[in-house]
């Protein structure tokens, strides 16, 4: 009999040692969770000011695109007017002279 509560002392030591084990493999593997997740947060936050300069760069080059289609639009659209304007000059021009030059007045 004491040798089978020696066997049930040894074997129940030896849970328990295993038990310890576990929970500090447990404990282990938790903290490493944690380190890499505190490294990834990290990485992150480290890549933020070069996400936010690539969006700044792509901002920047929309509004480049847009400018040049707006002095595009604007450069057509002055040379609509002007050609209009010296249209009409042409035709104040030549009912001006029309005027000088009628005799029947």
């Amino acid at each position: 009999m004491d040798d089978t509560l020696k066997r049930l002392l040894d074997a129940e030591v030896r849970a328990e040692q295993l038990a310890q084990e576990a929970e500090r493999a447990q404990e282990r593997v938790i903290q490493q969770a944690m380190e890499d997740a505190r490294r990834a947060e990290e990485r992150f936050r480290a890549s933020i000011p070069e996400l936010h300069r690539g969006q700044i760069d792509k901002a920047d080059e929309r509004a480049m695109q847009t400018v040049a289609e707006l002095r595009r639009r604007y450069d057509e659209r002055h040379i609509q007017l002007r050609d209009m304007a010296e249209q009409r000059e042409d035709d104040a021009l030549e009912s001006a002279f029309a005027l000088l030059i009628d005799t029947s007045l």
